[in-house]
């Protein structure tokens, strides 16, 4: 399992936080996702065999929210 940091841009509610959760979430091979709505950041475990990094930015920016 791997763990990543990802700074997530344009988060402004609970609801935001909860879309990314999501998304993330339900990106086949992650173990665990949890947003930080205020550090405006998402630490996400997953498994390097059944994901990558791009998924799981394609996975914030088709909820509508900026990887930077």
């Amino acid at each position: 399992m791997a763990k990543v940091e990802i700074i997530v841009g344009g988060m402004s509610c609970g609801m935001c936080q909860s879309a990314v959760q999501e998304a993330l979430s339900g990106v086949e091979g992650v173990a665990e996702a949890a947003v930080d709505l205020e550090g405006g950041r998402a630490t996400v475990v997953f498994d390097e065999e059944a994901t990558n990094l791009d998924a799981l930015r394609t996975a914030v920016e088709d909820a509508g929210f900026d990887v930077e």
